[in-house]
């Protein structure tokens, strides 16, 4: 018996609850990923149809049933390819979620993880001496940060520097005569691995209109991986983040010590 009768005829078991909160969380989960982006609108389409198909067929309407199913199967193909960012994304979280435990237990076992911290507390340290220079001579700045993300996936164009990170060393390529100064510096684990990066500007339209190419492209980026970008305006020095497609200005130095710290350990 199909499960909206069961509802209405109460006749459902607790496979049928079970059933019912797991299809509620994944819809949730959709609607996070989607919020915010051109697909939005797509998606209450979408579920607008298939409600409607559940309303003709418990009704009993065998046309209109076979005329909406059409759409509705036709509808898993549409959504893979319009929510293909979105769906990238979602795996990548969960690859990351997945991965996580592995990667502790790795640094356990290599007896390296208090190494790490170190370094990673270090490279914090240049980057906020970085950024508290370009905040006060207004130089533009874009950083983005990568975790659990493999750079062999990452197919923008830029110079590969693999470098220790270092204040001079991001000074040198955001200075305003620098040819990297217009693009992106890509950071993985505690090292400088390109410069001059160019990233995906975000569509968003919940972008503000002010916002400049640097902090489209820095929202761009986080909205297809999980990345963290840090971006200094050029018009006001304000530093700010990125994560999951939304934008914030950072207001202290310890907030930003806070996003700094898990832009490197994750």
């Amino acid at each position: 018996m199909p499960l909206l009768i069961k509802i209405f005829s109460n006749e459902y078991s607790m496979i049928d609850i079970i059933d019912m909160v797991l299809v509620t969380l994944l819809l949730i989960e959709l609607y996070r990923l989607v919020r915010g982006t051109l697909g939005i609108n797509i998606f209450f389409g979408m579920l607008l149809i298939y409600a409607t198909y559940l309303l003709v067929r418990f009704l009993d309407l065998h046309l209109l049933t076979e005329i909406i199913g059409q759409f509705v199967n036709a509808g898993i193909i549409v959504l893979l390819i319009v929510f293909q960012p979105e769906i990238r994304r979602f795996l990548l979280k969960l690859g990351k979620a997945g991965l996580g435990d592995r990667e502790n237990l790795w640094d356990l076992i290599r007896g390296n993880k208090k190494q790490r911290t170190k370094q990673h507390e270090q490279a914090a340290a240049e980057i906020i001496k970085a950024l508290e220079y370009f905040s006060s001579t207004k130089t533009g700045a874009l950083m983005v940060f990568f975790s659990t993300f493999k750079l062999n996936d990452f197919n923008s164009p830029g110079v590969k520097i693999n470098g220790v990170i270092s204040a001079e060393l991001l000074e040198s390529i955001f200075e305003k005569s620098s040819p990297l100064h217009d693009g992106a510096v890509i950071v993985s684990q505690s090292r400088i691995v390109f410069a001059g990066t160019v990233l995906p500007v975000s569509e968003s339209p919940s972008v503000p209109e002010r916002a400049g190419l640097r902090h489209r492209a820095a929202i761009g980026i986080t909205e297809e991986t999980d990345a963290l970008s840090v971006i200094v305006s050029e018009e006001t020095g304000t530093i700010s983040y990125a994560r999951n497609g939304k934008i914030k200005p950072i207001a202290s130095i310890n907030e930003l010590q806070l996003v700094l710290h898990k832009a490197l350990v994750g």
